[in-house]
């Protein structure tokens, strides 16, 4: 090394010390400008469990965004969820932003329909709504707040006011929880390929699509374990238990490049082509100890899934007695555009209504229950795959909880059901789609909707949307009353139509049902995109929904 360069390398380490002694200062004087104004100074947990996976709680913040103190929760620390999950108040500045953020954090710690079912029974319990099991006889029900939830993935909450009567009927908002997702084969483990470890994966509705090539893929969903319980006429009892590996993604599905010619290009068969690669090692399988040959599922899955499987659950292999397990995209959502106009994540469809509807209910539950109303939110699974499970739109949970409730009142609960619905509207609140600018010519002129503005009404003809024209006066009018904008969707002529889980409950119940929702772009991509407004804009509409639908739909009389 010559001369001139040694001074220089002296000259960096005086200039690097200077500026550690700097940092060093700093941070003195902010503690003590923190300790002086009375401000807590946090430090992280130690854990004496190097692998534990600490999760921050989301925290919704109801204090006055004047206020400069941050308090976000940290990585690692252990929070109250009762007193920390907070309604933001439409007084507060922001308060799109503010609903904005607060649903990127919940999609982001909430992967699966089973974490999003348990946030919501969480969160409901922390705002005064009681749990009812479904396995329970509910006659000593009285008007109150309340929840029940079925299979993990259906969720049904309600206020029921003083004095209701099943001829004031319900105003019920329905949505699905479910999202796409790549999900565990009970038999997953596959032959390895010169050292790569391969992961058996079926596609959940659209999912394993290109869009889900070159992306960082975790995994989360429930497991069920295997604990001793001597009271037991087995000596065990089988309980639940949610995992997550966010933000660690464990898979990737890489596409092949360019180079190789055609084989690179689509379609892809997705049993073959679309195979997630979870490890790579070349050298012999790791044998399992004594206890983890008692496991029962180390015959289907690999020893090296499973031993991480239990190491989230913090439970050993030999307890892990089943698996329902999702593959997701672990990129968090932002806000984005120049000026922060738009809301980029994963698993909009439908988790964004779904937010928006319980967030609503809560706001609406803050005051005293009106008497006489009875307003219900359902959220749905499998959607994505036809609703025709017992945690669908096609099953019974509308009709059970109607139904219950009015046992716990009245005698003949099976003729006051069908009339309590035939005086009840209910909105299927799906997301439906943004115009994408770039293929204007592809949406109905006057017919499609725009970011930040309002929620919008989809309509079909043909019967894929239970929208009729009484419904369609009706939220129209309820948005005149309040000043909400409203948008509408429909299809071309000739176009493809989705569906939603309108038609089925219309159908179900009988009752008059709306299909509407937030609109978003990119819809069954593995990332969407909606207007930075629009959550807030859908907590809004759902709230005056629960206010005021029941005095406008009385003035259309016995349409």
């Amino acid at each position: 090394m010559s001369q001139k360069n040694l001074d220089l390398q002296k000259a960096e380490q005086a200039m690097r010390q200077a500026f550690d002694l700097f940092q060093l200062g700093s941070s003195m004087l902010q503690n003590n400008s923190a300790t002086a104004s009375g401000k807590k100074i946090r430090t992280k947990k130690s854990h004496t469990k190097s692998k534990t996976i600490k999760k921050p709680i989301v925290t919704f913040d109801s204090d006055s965004s004047d206020s400069d103190e941050d308090t976000t929760p940290e990585e690692g620390f252990e929070i109250d969820t009762e007193e920390t999950i907070k309604v933001p108040k439409t007084s507060d500045k922001d308060f799109y932003l503010k609903y904005s953020d607060d649903y990127i954090n919940f999609t982001a710690q909430n992967p699966t329909t089973f974490h999003v079912v348990s946030f919501f029974s969480k969160l409901l319990e922390s705002r005064g709504f009681k749990y009812l099991s479904e396995k329970e006889d509910w006659t000593d029900l009285t008007p109150g707040l309340y929840y029940t939830t079925r299979s993990g993935t259906n969720l049904g909450a309600f206020a029921l006011g003083e004095g209701w009567k099943p001829e004031y009927g319900a105003g019920i908002i329905g949505c699905h929880c479910d999202s796409l997702a790549g999900k565990l084969k009970p038999v997953s483990k596959k032959s390895k390929v010169d050292g790569y470890e391969l992961l058996g994966v079926a596609p959940y509705a659209g999912a394993l699509s290109p869009a889900w090539f070159d992306r960082d893929l975790g995994i989360a969903g429930r497991v069920l374990i295997r604990v001793k319980d001597d009271s037991s006429a087995t000596g065990y009892k089988i309980v639940p238990k949610l995992i997550d590996s966010s933000p660690k993604p464990i898979a990737r599905i890489s596409t092949l490049a360019p180079h190789f010619g055609a084989a690179a290009d689509p379609p892809f068969n997705p049993e073959t082509q679309a195979v997630p690669v979870i490890a790579f090692s070349p050298g012999p399988d790791a044998e399992p100890t004594e206890k983890e040959k008692k496991s029962p599922l180390l015959k289907n899955h690999s020893l090296e899934l499973l031993r991480y499987i239990a190491e989230l659950a913090d439970v050993g292999v030999e307890e892990l007695v089943q698996l329902d397990l999702d593959l997701f995209d672990v990129q968090r959502g932002t806000l984005g555009g120049l000026k922060d106009d738009f809301l980029y994540a994963p698993r909009i469809d439908d988790r964004i209504c779904s937010y928006s509807a319980i967030f609503a209910l809560l706001e609406f539950a803050e005051k005293p229950i009106p008497k006489g109303s009875f307003n219900q939110v359902l959220l749905y699974d499998n959607e994505e795959i036809g609703s025709l499970t017992r945690q669908g739109a096609k099953s019974t949970l509308i009709n059970s909880i109607t139904e219950r409730v009015i046992s716990a009142l009245y005698e003949d609960s099976e003729s006051l059901t069908k009339v309590s619905f035939a005086n009840s509207i209910v909105l299927s609140a799906d997301v439906t789609h943004l115009l994408n600018p770039t293929y204007k010519g592809e949406y109905l002129e006057h017919h499609y909707a725009l970011p930040n503005i309002g929620i919008t009404i989809a309509l079909d003809p043909n019967g894929h949307m239970a929208t009729d024209s009484v419904g369609l006066a009706l939220v129209e009018e309820i948005a005149r009353l309040n000043d909400d904008k409203l948008q509408y969707f429909q299809i071309k002529n000739g176009a493809r139509s989705g569906g939603t889980i309108g038609p089925s409950i219309s159908t179900e119940t009988g009752a008059r049902t709306i299909d509407l929702g937030i609109a978003q772009l990119s819809m069954h991509s593995i990332r969407a995109a909606t207007g930075s407004k629009d959550v807030g804009l859908g907590v809004e509409f759902f709230k005056h929904f629960f206010q005021d639908w029941r005095g406008v739909y009385d003035s259309f009389g016995d349409l």
